[in-house]
């Protein structure tokens, strides 16, 4: 059962394990308050919002499922634990994520670094293991732990995680016909003002981009049904790897209290304050940005690298695509005209057909 959403004014020991957490993590004071007297007050939220922000995932200061999650992940250093394995059940952590980029640092392939103890992972630690003359169950314990200690301190920095991604890269550049594309249309979040409206336009322009993408011998999946439903990211994500996609899209209307928020913006797997990153999301958020804001005289917002669940699970490239704010009156009276939805759509076509054009 999903955790509830946690904010400010809320009381108990749920609020009281948050509050643990981010001290632990040096976000908060400690505080006497315990058990059902724990509240997030405004510290709380505070230290909330500098941990979504240094996670790069949304920052509002309510601890929602994707939040608690990162929490969780976030009290786990490399050797706390003992890792492996679990089809149905993957450890993740930020042990998991400073295991893999050791191990692709070494030469070990584990695909993007994305702090889930999958199967690349699981075959790389075994080959790891093999290499350095321990038992290769795959398990992550003592003996390993202090294996990879001792050769981490000779290896260098490379840049393995990049070379692999460009001859992957490579081998999808044959053209957009027989390649699979996911297209997720995002949004109906608490928002119910909005709900109704932005399931209408998401409809429209992924109906639009389908259609020219299927002119061209594009299989285009959707991982939902355009509705004011709320389906998680996680979901979504998964939906996309069962189908084995090439690229997902996924497409967005944004609503804020900030009336001069406004622009088109594009997200991809990464961490904003550096680190690991998809390169080949970073080139389809950038030629979708670029080619949006050619065609349409929507702010330019640019492209930003985030860990959004929905960038991060995907093992394919993920572009998040913010389509401008139905909040501004300028950015809602160009997405409610049909024509204008059409020009969107023609620059999502032309930028997914680029991305895979021959380089």
């Amino acid at each position: 059962m999903a955790r509830p959403l946690l904010r400010r004014g809320d009381t108990g020991p749920a609020v009281a394990d948050v509050r643990e957490r981010l001290v632990r993590l040096g976000l908060l004071a400690a505080s006497p308050e315990s058990g059902a007297d724990a509240e997030f007050d405004d510290d709380v939220a505070q230290a909330v919002r500098a941990f979504q922000q240094s996670r790069g995932i949304p920052v509002d200061g309510v601890v929602g499922p994707q939040t608690f999650r990162h929490l969780e992940e976030a009290r786990w250093g490399l050797g706390d634990r003992v890792l492996a394995f679990t089809p149905g059940h993957l450890i993740a952590g930020d042990d998991v994520l400073d295991l893999q980029r050791r191990l692709t640092r070494m030469g070990f392939d584990c695909g993007r670094p994305d702090g889930i103890f999958g199967p690349l992972t699981d075959s790389s630690l075994r080959e790891f293991q093999r290499n350095v003359g321990v038992e290769a169950d795959g398990i992550f314990g003592f003996t390993t732990y202090w294996a990879l200690e001792r050769l981490t301190r000779t290896v260098g920095d490379g840049d393995s995680i990049a070379a692999r991604e460009r001859l992957g890269m490579d081998s999808v550049r044959s053209g957009v016909a027989d390649k699979v594309i996911v297209l997720d249309p995002g949004g109906a979040d608490a928002d119910e003002q909005f709900a109704d409206v932005e399931a209408q336009i998401l409809a429209d322009i992924c109906s639009r981009i389908e259609g020219r993408l299927a002119a061209l011998g594009t299989q285009v999946l959707l991982t939902r049904a355009p509705t004011p439903e709320l389906i998680a990211e996680r979901d979504r994500a998964d939906f996309a790897n069962e189908t084995g996609a090439d690229l997902v899209v996924s497409l967005h209307v944004e609503r804020v209290d900030l009336p001069g928020a406004n622009g088109v913006a594009t997200f991809y797997y990464g961490s904003p304050h550096g680190g690991s990153q998809s390169m080949s999301g970073r080139i389809a958020a950038e030629l979708l940005q670029e080619e949006i804001c050619q065609r349409t005289d929507l702010v330019d917002c640019r492209s930003h690298p985030r860990t959004w669940d929905l960038l991060r699970i995907t093992r394919m490239p993920a572009v998040w695509v913010e389509l401008g704010y139905l909040s501004h009156p300028g950015d809602a009276a160009r997405l409610s005209d049909p024509r204008f939805r059409d020009v969107l759509a023609e620059a999502v076509t032309s930028a997914v057909t680029t991305y895979f054009s021959p380089a």
